[in-house]
């Protein structure tokens, strides 16, 4: 795609909206936020209309239950947690334009509306039902507090709602020998009354949407399809627990909208709400998701696939009101933590928190990126940590890097060479890392962020290889023409270098364009820069190693004193009292 099609294009990115009963871990992290983050940035660069948005779902049996534990009001639960994981956020340099939550006056105003018009479009309909109800607990169970035996594939922990191995799409009493998942005991089945949506009416309009968007990668597809294969039936959208938007429908006093059905909304509502904050009127933003120049991402984890592909869809559908339907979805395998899932309970991996008291931002954010799971399930250790920030952002890239502007600083006075003074001999270097770097753009546009990043690496190899064979420290002895020409190609790479690292690591980016003679920011700049060599009115000053190694003793004093830490914290009572001292 050009640049002027980018630009006239308006881009809704949204990543998954994380349930705040805790902070999110790695994985959690690289499925939605960082990774959104990254395709963002990069749009930005392009010239695109950004607007990237998320926020905390926070409604919901498991809050409702855990406040009561606690003794504590589920909103003062959630307003707590809701600040801590944005916070979360702005330490690991997510540059949300919208960070909200769904306790929003907006969104609990606009689902209550949406949902209506869906019942009065006549794809809402009121049933009797048994549904699973928990004796010793004395509360109906939701979807994901009912656990059995999948029918399909016989994992024995599959929720009510959905099989988290399978993907199929599930009802409570599909389940083989069903158990709350608060107590464990068996439930008994009582009636209740419910709204459902009759996804069957929708069920071939969502087909057509998923069969023609060859925009779609393969695992989202593939798990779309095999969903719908087996045919969509009616899902409730009402539940019987009080936390959560009150239901509109006539009669449907005491009963709240299924937090799955209202949260898939919320990226309507972020949008709206940046407007709002903005001064200006929220419908502007509601009018972006009916233009047919917005083009609306989503980055979620696999297990989120049904919801955005299949039932956000089917609602916006329904509503008759010309929305548009998600351009893409990036949808990534699972992270494994040194093999394990991970998990809470068992103290296996590392959450959002902590990891900021280990390393810093940016060697994680180059870590997750550069291992993300993008087509296959991969697993993060520690020893792959070290040599990736050893000796590839260190050995491979800050090297070039380094070498390259002391060079120049050193030998030249800090005086940018002209890109003129580059010999015939030297440009077929140069004409290698502008191909990379074109072959970079085609990765990051298509969303392939870890291939994008693999091969933004090849450029500082190349670096490397030139200055080994060129050695602009000898020449500049004998043959200074020479020298210059070899310190202006690889000054360019640097600058290379500059932009296609941006969007993953940009605190480091943003201190190398300084040392580029830049008195702005790179972010005032546009993508095609890149291959602009620096301006000879620059001066290169003030070098300093953008990246350090990481000894093994190092990393294992800081992993002792975060098990001591997490010990201390994780045998606290709530979970805002867990939670790491945040930087």
């Amino acid at each position: 795609m050009n640049s002027r099609s980018l630009r006239d294009t308006v881009w809704i990115i949204g990543s998954a909206w994380p349930y705040v009963n805790f902070v999110p871990h790695l994985g959690n992290l690289i499925g939605s936020a960082l990774s959104a983050d990254v395709f963002a940035r990069y749009l930005r660069l392009r010239g695109a209309r950004v607007y990237f948005v998320s926020g905390s779902d926070v409604h919901g049996t498991p809050i409702e239950v855990e406040a009561r534990k606690l003794g504590v009001n589920p909103r003062e639960y959630v307003e707590r947690m809701h600040n801590i994981v944005k916070r979360l956020f702005s330490c690991w340099n997510i540059s949300y334009d919208n960070y909200t939550w769904t306790e929003s006056d907006i969104h609990i105003n606009f689902v209550r509306e949406f949902f209506m018009k869906l019942y009065e479009r006549g794809y809402i309909f009121v049933r009797e039902d048994r549904l699973p109800y928990c004796p010793r607990d004395m509360m109906f169970l939701p979807d994901r507090f009912i656990v059995g035996t999948c029918p399909y594939c016989g994992y024995e922990n599959a929720r009510g709602d959905q099989c988290e191995r399978c993907g199929a799409l599930l009802e409570p009493q599909q389940l083989i020998n069903p158990r709350c998942a608060i107590c464990g005991s068996t439930p008994e089945w009582r009636e209740t009354k419910h709204w459902y949506i009759d996804l069957k009416k929708l069920e071939k309009a969502v087909r057509e949407y998923i069969e023609q968007n060859d925009r779609l990668p393969e695992n989202v597809k593939t798990m779309a399809l095999a969903i719908l294969q087996g045919g969509l039936k009616p899902r409730s959208v009402t539940r019987d627990n009080k936390w959560g938007i009150p239901a509109p429908f006539p009669g449907s006093e005491g009963k709240t909208i299924y937090v799955w059905f209202e949260a898939v909304l919320g990226y309507i509502t972020a949008t709206m709400e940046y407007f709002s904050r903005a001064g200006r009127d929220s419908r502007e933003g509601l009018e972006l998701w009916k233009n047919s120049n917005t083009r609306v991402v989503f980055f979620i984890g696999k297990d989120n696939i049904p919801f955005h592909a299949i039932i956000l869809p089917a609602l916006l559908i329904a509503s008759g009101e010309g929305y548009v339907l998600p351009y893409t979805i990036s949808a990534t395998e699972y992270l494994l933590y040194e093999g394990k899932k991970f998990s809470k309970s068992q103290r296996v991996g590392i959450w959002i928190d902590e990891a900021l008291k280990i390393l810093d931002v940016d060697y994680w954010r180059f870590i997750l990126i550069y291992i993300r799971p993008e087509t296959r399930d991969s697993s993060f250790t520690w020893s792959q940590a070290l040599e990736l920030i050893n000796s590839i952002l260190n050995d491979t890239i800050g090297n070039f890097i380094h070498r390259v502007l002391s060079l120049i600083e050193r030998r030249l006075g800090g005086k940018v060479p002209s890109p003129d003074s580059v010999k015939l001999e030297d440009e077929s270097y140069l004409d290698k890392a502008r191909d990379i770097f074109c072959k970079v753009t085609e990765l990051y546009e298509n969303i392939k962020l870890k291939e994008a990043l693999h091969e933004t690496v090849e450029i500082a190899r190349i670096g490397n290889k030139f200055l080994n064979e060129r050695k602009p420290w000898e020449l500049i002895k004998t043959r200074p023409s020479e020298a210059e020409s070899a310190m202006s190609v690889g000054l360019q790479m640097v600058k290379m270098l500059a932009f296609s690292l941006y969007p993953v690591i940009p605190n480091s980016m943003s201190r190398l364009w300084k040392m580029l003679g830049y008195s702005d920011s790179i972010e005032e700049h546009v993508w095609e820069e890149a291959l602009e060599p620096v301006p000879p009115s620059n001066e290169i000053r003030n070098v300093k190693p953008l990246f350090s190694k990481i000894s093994r003793e190092h990393l294992e004093n800081r992993l002792r004193e975060l098990e001591e830490d997490r010990r201390a914290r994780w045998a606290k009572k709530y979970p805002w009292e867990q939670v790491a001292v945040i930087p």
